[in-house]
């Protein structure tokens, strides 16, 4: 075609880059399309030039790793007081989401938590006590992640709260986490008033007997069995545990009316339990935890073993770089918000839920419950691409959680940080939302993508160490 007759045609355009470009050319009705283009994370030469050297090796370890993920079987098998159970713990010791965090650098929510944790422990006689006694040293705080527990949003976990106790049976590993407390104003979320306390109380004196007898009464659990089945019935076990809590309470029920012989108390344990969508999230977290930790110590390891949120940071680990964090500033998700609340009142990601990420559900699986997307404006389409998007970055797939609407193929599973870096692509999360300030409680929920610090960080950390090696 002659060039003259080329400005005789109707303009069309492909668009690479920012994708507000395309969007102003949709607004004027000018055919476009978007290439699908992220550059790599930005990462020094040498790190490039050693991760190139080690990639054979690299990709040797990251099979072990992702087998032995793969190969987890996580069961649920007893429930305990923390200080019993949850390696490390002491009395004066408070766990908490996310990477290290002290007193100084916490959040809101997880502040309000921390004061809550203290009044339900009865070491504060009020907020402002408690404030003042976590402030003063005399409470010691450290990661879930590094006591093999994990916690919801702001993750407190105290000494005489009680844990479900995950077995997995593969390695004998066990994995530990707190018992959900429902949505609104509850302590993970930052919340401390009467009615907060109220309820851990109830939680301690009759969910936790109750549970704690009908568990051994039915024998373990098999998590990774619901957790299937609750992918082919429209849950990720993130955002949505509507069908894996209702699995989960017909494996509870019988034994709960069994052994408990209080009427009153089996009725008010399965009542919470029905009345509690989100009731499993934390028994999916554990099952997610108690499988990758096997990962952990896989020399040369590229793969992801966790993700996790203080709501300050960000933080990753990786299997082959022991326990270090790498991390970098925790974003604000894109969120649907409670009536009267709006993004100036949220608190960045907080949480070890993106656990459920790391382990190929939640965000990863999205695609199997597309209705979270709507919560900012998505559609069943965009769940989709998603899931189809996070198999760039994932070393295998889960051939045990299977997504339907992919003709039942397995989750993408084993964050590869290397893929990470030379995609661009990074992880997808859905959420909760938690207000900025203390106390309040939960404010909506959402999606985000993880921040590439971490990752970029990670990358370096790895290669720092094939190089020393």
């Amino acid at each position: 075609m002659p060039v003259r007759d080329l400005f005789g045609q109707d303009l069309k355009v492909v668009n690479v880059g920012l994708a507000a470009f395309k969007e102003t050319l949709d607004a004027v009705g000018v055919p476009a399309v978007q290439v699908g283009f992220r550059p790599p994370l930005d990462v020094s030469d040498g790190s490039r030039s050693v991760i190139a050297a080690h990639a054979a090796a690299i990709g040797t370890a990251n099979a072990k790793a992702v087998g032995a993920i793969l190969e987890g079987t996580p069961h649920l098998v007893g429930a305990a007081r923390a200080i019993d159970v949850v390696p490390g713990m002491r009395p004066d010791l408070f766990l908490h989401a996310g990477p290290p965090v002290a007193w100084e650098r916490m959040c809101g929510p997880m502040r309000g938590a921390v004061i809550g944790g203290l009044l339900y422990e009865r070491r504060a006689a009020t907020p402002e006590g408690a404030e003042s006694l976590a402030a003063s040293g005399a409470v010691a705080f450290e990661p879930c992640h590094e006591h093999s527990a994990v916690g919801p949003m702001a993750g407190i976990v105290t000494p005489s709260m009680p844990v479900f106790v995950v077995r997995n049976d593969a390695f004998g590993n066990h994995a530990y986490t707190t018992m959900n407390e429902g949505l609104g104003k509850v302590l993970r979320y930052g919340a401390f008033g009467d009615e907060v306390i109220a309820k851990l109380g109830w939680m301690e004196s009759v969910l936790y007997p109750v549970l704690k007898a009908a568990i051994e009464s039915s024998g373990p659990i098999n998590l990774k069995s619901i957790i299937a089945q609750a992918l082919h019935m429209g849950d990720e076990v993130h955002n949505r545990n509507r069908a894996a809590t209702s699995l989960l309470f017909r494996a509870l029920a019988p034994a709960v009316v069994e052994t408990c012989e209080d009427r009153a108390a089996a009725a008010a344990v399965l009542r919470f339990i029905n009345g509690n969508d989100h009731f499993f999230l934390n028994l999916s977290m554990a099952a997610s935890k108690a499988a990758l930790d096997p990962a952990r110590g896989t020399d040369e390891s590229s793969i992801v073993v966790a993700m996790s949120r203080n709501g300050t940071d960000f933080g990753v680990q990786l299997a082959g770089t022991g326990g270090d964090w790498f991390t970098g500033p925790a974003d604000v998700p894109d969120a649907l918000y409670f009536p009267g609340f709006t993004r100036d009142d949220a608190n960045p990601d907080i949480g070890d839920s993106s656990i459920t990420e790391t382990g190929g559900l939640g965000g990863f699986a999205i695609a199997a419950s597309p209705a979270i997307v709507q919560f900012v404006g998505g559609s069943a389409g965009d769940a989709l691409r998603y899931t189809l998007e996070m198999y760039e970055i994932a070393a295998a797939e889960n051939p045990a959680y299977q997504i339907p609407t992919l003709d039942f193929r397995g989750t993408p599973t084993g964050i590869d940080v290397v893929k990470v870096v030379e995609t661009g692509v990074l992880p997808f999360i859905d959420t909760g939302v938690a207000h900025r300030k203390p106390g309040i409680g939960q404010v909506g929920a959402g999606v985000l993508r993880a921040p590439a610090e971490p990752f970029r960080l990670a990358y370096e950390g790895l290669a720092a160490r094939l190089a020393k090696a």
